[in-house]
C-alpha cells in the first residue's frame, strides 16, 4: 500500500496509509504483537511480560514510547534496558555466580565486590554503536556512547560492489546491476570470512574478490567505527589500557578485519564466544530471569513501583518518571502556556500507569504563580521530579525567563498496598487499547484546536490581504474540521487538520513573504 509521512517539526511524525493515521508507537506496537505471537507459538504459553533492550542513547521520551508500544502490544513491560548493557549480562559481567551454560561466555565472572569497565563494539547492518561501561558490584553504568547510525553491514557490502563495478563493464541500467550485485556482495563477505577466495557468476561473466582485496575496500570504513571508538573513549575520559573487555555484537563484527583491527586499538583480546546475533536477546532473557527471582546474585536498586508524571491539555497523563525507574532518580521536562498573557500554571502530579489522569492516583498539586504576560507559548516552565534514596518525590517547577519558581514535596506511594499497584498494573493493561485510543485522539484533538486558533487570529489580523475564495475555504475547512472534533473521530479529525493546513499555508507563506520584503525594504543583507 502507498503510504505518506508527515513530519511536523514541532508535532508527532505520522504515517498515513489511505484515510488512516499510524503513530511511531503503533507501528512499534504492530511489531511487538508480531513478535509476541511467535513467542507464544514457540513457548506454547501465553506471553504477558517482557523486558525490551534499546539503544543506550535513547532519551526519556523514546523509552517512554518503547513502553507505551509494549502496553499497547498487550505486554507488561517490566524493565527497558540498555541493549550494552544487555550485552555485558549475556557474558556474565556484573553477576557473581551464573548457572553453567554453553550459551553464555566462558570469561570468569566478577566478584560481588569487583569492578570492571567493558567496551561494547556493535556493528549492525546498518548501525554502529560503541558503549563504554563500568560494572561494579552488579551496577551497571554507562559512561560514554558513540557511533553511526548510517554506518554498518551494508556499507562493506556496498564498497565490494563498487570493487566489481570498477573491475567490469555491464550493460544496462547501473541501479539494477547494483541490487543483484549487492546480494552477490553479501555472500561474498559471509564466505571470505573463512576462505581466500570469492568467485561468481553474473551477466555471463566470472566476477571474484580476493580475501586480501576484500579487506582493502573496507578497511577505510571499518577505520570510521575505531574513531568513533576514540571518541567514546575521551569521552568518558579514559585510555584503552583501562578497558577490561571487548564485547563484540552485531553480525557485521564476524569479518575477521573487524576484529582484528578493534583487538588491535584496544590491545587486548576481544570476547566474541557469543553468537553476535543473539548476544543482546540472551542478555534480556537473562534480565528477565533476575527480575522472575530466578538469579539473586545482581544487585537490583530499588525502584518506583508506579510511574509519576504530570497532568497536560486534554487531561493526558505525561509521564517524567516511568515505573521501575532506579531510585534515586531525576527528571525534568520544560512547558508553556497555552493562552496569552497567561499568569500562572496548575501543576499537578498523578502516579499510575493509564494514559488519562482521571484513571490514575493523584499525588499532589500546586500552583506557579507570578509569571509574566507573555504570548503564549513564549515562557518556558522547568518541571523536575526527584526521589531521593527515602522515596521522597520532589517536584520542582521554575519559569526560567523571569526566575519564578517553586516546589512540594511528595510520598510517591502515598499509602498504596501492593494489592493496589497490582490493580493499577492489571488495569494499565485491560485497558491498554481504550487508553491509547483515547490519547491518540485526545492528541488530534488538542492540535486541532490550537490549529483553529492560530488560523482564526491569522485571518483577522490579515484578512485585507486575502481573496474571497481564500476566505471562503478556510472557513469551510475551519468548520469541517471543528465537526470532526465534536465526532470524536481521530482519523477524521487528523485528515481534516491536514486538509486546513494544506489550505491556509500557501497564502500564509505569501503573507509571510511580503511582511519580510516589507522590513528589508531598502536594506542590505
Amino acid at each position: 500500500l502507498a503510504y505518506k509521512i508527515i513530519d511536523d517539526e514541532n508535532k508527532l511524525v505520522k504515517v498515513q496509509v489511505g484515510n488512516i493515521f499510524y503513530s511511531p508507537v503503533d507501528l512499534s506496537s504492530l511489531i511487538l504483537k508480531e513478535l509476541k505471537k511467535q513467542a507464544e507459538h514457540i513457548l506454547k504459553t501465553p506471553v504477558t511480560k517482557a523486558v525490551i533492550t534499546v539503544p543506550a542513547y535513547f532519551n526519556d521520551a523514546q523509552r517512554q514510547a518503547t513502553r507505551d508500544a509494549g502496553k499497547l502490544a498487550g505486554l507488561d513491560v517490566l524493565r527497558i534496558i540498555n541493549e550494552p548493557t544487555a550485552a555485558s549480562l549475556a557474558y556474565g559481567f556484573g553477576l557473581a555466580t551464573v548457572a553453567s551454560s554453553d550459551a553464555i561466555g566462558s570469561g570468569r565472572r566478577l566478584s560481588a565486590k569487583e569492578a570492571k569497565t567493558i567496551a561494547v563494539y556493535d556493528l549492525g547492518g546498518g548501525t554502529f554503536d560503541i558503549s563504554i561501561l563500568n560494572i561494579n558490584g552488579g551496577i551497571f553504568e554507562v559512561l560514554s556512547t558513540n557511533g553511526d547510525t548510517y554506518l554498518g553491514g551494508d556499507d562493506l557490502d556496498a564498497a565490494v560492489v563498487d570493487y566489481w563495478l570498477s573491475e567490469n563493464t555491464f550493460e544496462g541500467e547501473l541501479s539494477t546491476h547494483r541490487q543483484v550485485l549487492r546480494l552477490k556482495a553479501e555472500e561474498a563477505k559471509k564466505y571470505l570470512s573463512s576462505n581466500d577466495l570469492f568467485k561468481t557468476d553474473y551477466e555471463g561473466k566470472e566476477i571474484s574478490i580476493s580475501r586480501e582485496n576484500f579487506e582493502a575496500v573496507i578497511k577505510p570504513i571499518v577505520e570510521r567505527t575505531i574513531a568513533s571508538c576514540k571518541n567514546a573513549l575521551k569521552d568518558a575520559g579514559l585510555k584503552q589500557h583501562d578497558v577490561d573487555e571487548i564485547v563484540m555484537v552485531g553480525g557485521s563484527t564476524r569479518v575477521p578485519l573487524v576484529k582484528e583491527m578493534v583487538s588491535a586499538f584496544f590491545e587486548k583480546k576481544l570476547n566474541d564466544t557469543v553468537d553476535p546475533d543473539e548476544v543482546v536477546a540472551l542478555g534480556a532473557a537473562i534480565q528477565a530471569d533476575i527480575l522472575a527471582g530466578n538469579t539473586t546474585d545482581m544487585l537490583l536498586l530499588d525502584i518506583t513501583p508506579l510511574s509519576l508524571g504530570l497532568e497536560t491539555m486534554g487531561g493526558l497523563m505525561d509521564v517524567l518518571l516511568p515505573r521501575n525507574a532506579k531510585i534515586p532518580a531525576r527528571a525534568s521536562r520544560q512547558y508553556t502556556t497555552y493562552k496569552d498573557g497567561q499568569s500562572g500554571m496548575k501543576i499537578a502530579v498523578y502516579q499510575g500507569e493509564r494514559d488519562m489522569v482521571k484513571d490514575n492516583r493523584r499525588l499532589a498539586e500546586f500552583n506557579l504563580t507570578g509569571i509574566p504576560g507573555m504570548p503564549a507559548g513564549l515562557p518556558k516552565v522547568e518541571i523536575s521530579f526527584l526521589i531521593n534514596a527515602d522515596g521522597i518525590l520532589v517536584v520542582h517547577a521554575k519559569e526560567i525567563r523571569s526566575g519564578v519558581e517553586q516546589s512540594i514535596e511528595v510520598k510517591p506511594q502515598y499509602g498504596l498496598t501492593d494489592e493496589d499497584v497490582e490493580k493499577m498494573l492489571l488495569d494499565s493493561m485491560e485497558h491498554a487499547k481504550e487508553d491509547m485510543d483515547l490519547r491518540a485522539l485526545t492528541e488530534a484533538k488538542t492540535e486541532a484546536e490550537q490549529l483553529l486558533q492560530t488560523t482564526e487570529k491569522f485571518m483577522h489580523k490579515n484578512f485585507e490581504n486575502l481573496s474571497q475564495a481564500e476566505v471562503t475555504a478556510t472557513s469551510l475547512a475551519m468548520q469541517a474540521l471543528q465537526l470532526a472534533m465534536d465526532m470524536n473521530d481521530k482519523n477524521l479529525v487528523q485528515t481534516k487538520t491536514e486538509e486546513l493546513n494544506d489550505i491556509s499555508r500557501p497564502y500564509a507563506e505569501r503573507i509571510m513573504d511580503i511582511a519580510v520584503g516589507k522590513a528589508l525594504s531598502g536594506k542590505k543583507v
